[in-house]
């Protein structure tokens, strides 16, 4: 059986879709809890991204609830879908959230934070395997991101779903995470 990136997203797409509002929201607080593990919480640059509701993807307002709680300076992202790159915004209780053509929430505008500062990034994606390689929707915008960061930033992919053996058709651009985060696992890579 073929493992390669657009039949994974095909995949996880539909089983995405038959989980429950309540799957997602327990799904989501224990990942939460499960961050808690790492050894991330001396860092201050915190980059998160907020969720595609129509996508069912891991909501991440506990995680932004953690962060705030521990004074971290949280930085969410505005995508430019012609050029592929993301502006990165510090959020304050002033932000203004409105979603864009895709239903991606973002800020409308706010104190601009370089990739460089950032020290670790919450990382949507749809699949991962066992070497730390992911799939997202195949926009490049977080490959294009994470190459902007240094080589300390730390990546942690967070998934409902358990690791693939393996994805097959990896690219060189591919960005590796260092984490990915499940209900029932921390992935080391």
């Amino acid at each position: 059986m073929q493992n390669n990136k657009k039949e994974l997203r095909s995949k996880y797409k539909s089983l995405r879709k038959q989980l429950s509002e309540n799957d997602i929201e327990e799904m989501s607080l224990t990942i939460a809890n499960q961050l808690l593990k790492l050894n991330i919480w001396d860092k201050n640059y915190f980059h998160v991204f907020l969720p595609i509701e129509e996508h069912r993807e891991i909501d991440t307002e506990l995680i932004l609830h953690l962060l705030s709680g521990k004074d971290k300076n949280i930085l969410i992202s505005k995508s430019d879908f012609e050029t592929r790159e993301m502006t990165h915004f510090v959020l304050t209780d002033t932000t203004k959230i409105k979603k864009n053509q895709y239903n991606i929430p973002e800020p409308v505008d706010g104190i601009e934070v370089p990739s460089k500062k950032i020290e670790v990034v919450f990382i949507p994606l749809l699949a991962f395997d066992k070497k730390g390689h992911r799939v997202g929707y195949g926009k490049g915008f977080y490959d294009k991101f994470l190459k902007e960061c240094t080589s300390e930033t730390i990546k942690i992919g967070l998934s409902f779903f358990e690791a693939e053996e393996i994805i097959d058709d990896v690219h060189e651009g591919d960005m590796q995470l260092d984490y990915c985060v499940t209900p029932n696992e921390i992935y080391r890579f």
